[in-house]
């Protein structure tokens, strides 16, 4: 399921990352890759919050319509 749409406060993995090379990349750069594990912290269609590794990261909808998560 698209990140955007996943539920709050469970930990969830990175099964895909449907965008270039050039925006994984860079998205790897910021910890998230697949197999990654990830908890939504809040967000909607326009947006979300995520910890990853520890920190916390803000993610724009159009960018967390491209990343799929399962539980």
């Amino acid at each position: 399921m698209p990140l955007y749409l996943a539920p709050t406060g469970e930990e969830l993995t990175i099964v895909s990352i449907a965008a270039e090379d050039r925006l994984k990349t860079y998205l790897h750069s910021l910890g998230i890759a697949v197999s990654t594990k990830v908890v939504r912290l809040s967000g909607d269609a326009r947006g979300v919050t995520l910890q990853v590794m520890g920190g916390k990261l803000a993610l724009d909808g159009v960018l967390a319509r491209k990343i799929f998560v399962s539980f």
